[in-house]
């Protein structure tokens, strides 16, 4: 059966300025600031949550669908989505509109300047959980307000459980709106820094969010990640990385371990550990959607790390 992936479908562009930013901004200038970086050296990667998240589940054998609004400018990323064979089928375009999109400007000291520009995923409400056959799982991740709010309320209409993953989109919602959020809900991840923006703004620790879902994961980084479920506390060991080369999409990559260990029914303690060595796997190339792996060779490198296969 299907898991709906609701999220964002996007264009990172990154560029590297061989300096240092510090060295062409003047501190007593930035009310008048007006300055051009010459970047020699730039890609575009093919990324947003939901991409992401569908590449990685595919990568496990997972059955994803991505649930998504895109602009005029989608051919390129269409054309990918074609050769991996996730389908497009409610990836919605919304005419006159960009795919969202991120300009990220990176120094030699790894300081960034982004702009995002949401384009299409603000019109991420015109599509309809109701409109995807066959789901028996699903994830609100990262996309337009309206879009997040709806998308829950329709999951929960439908009785199919989901994943809350608000992430960068955290802070568009106020302390009622993320706790109605956590009570459609049966599922909640977020890492560190969200999960005490999450505290904050709805009042209540860790252990009391947890007690209203079935699970609350919160992801650490190189620390590993923390599960709270039924009463317990399952730690997640960290998968070392070959190499770390970029961290962008490996939230993305754990998430996908994530719902795979969901939708088979695995125990907390292998779906914690396929989400880290899903996201450390990442971590070692460059860009969300560039680490390539049979899913008979993850089946090996899990037993490698952890002594045992996955199902």
């Amino acid at each position: 059966m299907n898991t709906l992936i609701c999220g964002s479908m996007a264009y990172d562009t990154i560029m590297v300025f061989p300096d240092r930013f510090k060295n062409h901004i003047l501190p007593d200038k930035l009310h008048i600031l007006n300055v051009a970086f010459l970047v020699p050296d730039m890609r575009r990667e093919m990324g947003g949550c939901a991409g992401n998240i569908a590449y990685n589940l595919q990568l496990l054998g997972g059955k994803p669908l991505i649930m998504a609004t895109v602009g005029d400018d989608f051919a390129p990323y269409a054309e990918r989505l074609d050769r991996l064979g996730l389908s497009r089928g409610h990836v919605r375009a919304v005419p006159g509109s960009f795919t969202a999109q991120a300009f990220i400007t990176t120094d030699l000291d790894d300081n960034q300047i982004t702009a995002f520009h949401p384009g299409a995923m603000n019109f991420a409400h015109h599509n309809r959980i109701g409109d995807a056959a066959q789901v028996t799982l699903g994830i609100v991740s990262p996309d337009g307000r309206e879009g997040m709010l709806q998308h829950a309320r329709e999951f929960r209409e439908a009785g199919i459980p989901f994943v809350f993953d608000p992430g960068q989109g955290l802070p568009m919602f106020n302390g009622e709106e993320l706790l109605n959020f956590i009570e459609l809900a049966d599922y909640v991840t977020v890492n560190d820094y969200e999960a005490q923006l999450l505290q904050e703004r709805t009042g209540q620790n860790v252990e009391q969010l947890a007690k209203r879902v079935k699970a609350l994961v919160v992801t650490l980084g190189g620390a590993g990640s923390v599960i709270h479920a039924g009463g317990r506390r399952v730690d997640i060991p960290c998968v070392q990385a070959e190499q770390i080369v970029d961290p962008t999409g490996c939230g993305d990559a754990y998430r996908a371990g994530l719902l795979y260990g969901i939708a088979n029914g695995l125990d907390w303690e292998t779906t914690g550990r396929l989400g880290a060595l899903m996201g450390g796997l990442k971590i070692a190339q460059r860009g969300p959607q560039n680490h390539v792996y049979a899913r008979a060779e993850l089946e090996d490198l899990y037993q490698r790390h952890f002594g045992a296969r996955f199902a």
